[in-house]
C-alpha cells in the first residue's frame, strides 16, 4: 500500500481503493514500527474515497532527516573516480567501494526538500549539475526499514570532485534533495530486479535516460541502515537515500527548466523541474 501526504491530509492507496487517514500526526504515523500491519488494520474501519489529484502531493516528510549514501553502485564508483582525479582523490573512491564501512553523509533537513513537481536547484556557484535517482528508505526511530520512496540526490559534480573535502558543498543546499510521491508501505523487501529509470526533458525532448536495478547495488539497506545507526539516534526515524547507478556523460549538465523524471518499479514517479 502507499501512503500519501497532501495539504488536507494523508491518504492510503490500498490496489487502487483510496481512504483518507484518520491519524492526526505525520511524524508519529510515520514512525511507527508496524506502520503496515497499522495501516491495513486501519483501512478496514476508514470509508473508500475518490482518486486523489496528483498535483496535490507534498514530500512525504515530516520532521525528519535526510541521509544518503555513496558508491553503492559500480558505475557512481567510477564517475566519483572520474571526477576527482586531478585533485588526488580519485582511489578514494574505489577503496570506499570495497571496504567494509559504506560513505554515509547527512543531506538534508526537511525544509530543504521538494515534493512532486515542485522546483529543484543548482547552485548558481557551479557548472556541473546532474540528478542522482535513489531508492530512499523510511526508517523507524529504531531504524527498522518501514518504506521505500523515491528520492533525488542533486549533486554538483564539478565542486566534489575539486576537492571530496567539498562533498557537503556539492550536496546540501536549498533544494538539493526531492522525495516522492509517497511512501510504499510493504512488509516484503523490493526483488532485486526492481528497476529504476531516469529521463531528463529539454524543450519537451529527451536528453537523456537512462536506467539500473537494485540487484546492481553492491550495499544492503540493511546495511546501510545499521551503519547509520550505530551512533546516530532519530527520534522521528529518518530516510536513507541508497546511491544511484544512473549517471550522465561528463559532458551533460542539468539546465534551468529541465524537467527530471525518476521511476522506481513499485513505488512510483517523482518529477520535478530544474529552477
Amino acid at each position: 500500500m502507499k501512503l500519501y501526504r497532501t495539504r488536507d491530509g494523508y491518504f492510503v492507496e490500498n490496489d487502487n481503493v483510496w481512504f483518507e487517514a484518520r491519524d492526526p500526526n505525520w511524524d508519529e504515523l510515520t514512525a511507527r514500527e508496524d506502520l503496515f500491519a497499522h495501516l491495513q488494520a486501519q483501512i478496514a474501519w476508514w470509508h473508500a474515497c475518490g482518486p486523489v489529484d496528483s498535483s496535490a502531493f507534498l514530500a512525504p516528510i515530516g520532521r525528519q532527516e535526510v541521509w544518503a549514501a555513496g558508491v553503492t553502485y559500480y558505475r557512481s564508483r567510477t564517475a566519483r573516480m572520474e571526477e576527482s582525479h586531478s585533485a588526488g582523490g580519485g582511489d578514494f573512491y574505489d577503496r570506499v567501494y570495497h571496504a567494509e564501512r559504506p560513505e554515509l553523509f547527512f543531506k538534508a533537513t526537511p525544509h530543504r526538500v521538494a515534493g512532486p513537481g515542485a522546483a529543484v536547484r543548482i547552485r548558481a556557484d557551479s557548472r556541473w549539475n546532474v540528478p542522482e535517482p535513489e531508492l530512499t528508505l523510511l526508517l523507524a526511530p529504531s531504524g527498522k526499514l518501514i518504506g521505500y520512496t523515491v528520492g533525488n540526490d542533486m549533486s554538483s559534480r564539478d565542486i566534489e570532485g575539486e576537492n571530496p573535502l567539498y562533498l557537503p558543498q556539492a550536496k546540501v543546499y536549498d533544494r538539493s534533495c526531492a522525495l516522492g510521491p509517497c511512501i510504499l508501505v510493504t512488509s516484503e523487501p523490493l526483488p532485486p530486479e526492481t528497476e529504476i529509470r531516469l529521463e531528463v526533458a529539454r524543450h519537451g525532448e529527451a536528453v537523456f535516460a537512462g536506467q539500473t536495478a537494485l540487484g546492481q547495488m553492491k550495499r544492503s539497506p540493511a546495511s546501510l541502515a545499521e551503519y547509520l545507526f550505530r551512533e546516530n539516534s532519530f527520534p522521528n526515524g529518518c530516510f536513507l537515500m541508497t546511491g544511484t547507478g544512473i549517471v550522465p556523460p561528463d559532458d551533460f549538465t542539468l539546465q534551468p527548466r529541465d524537467v527530471i523524471r525518476i521511476e522506481i518499479d513499485g513505488v512510483g514517479i517523482l518529477s520535478n523541474v530544474v529552477e
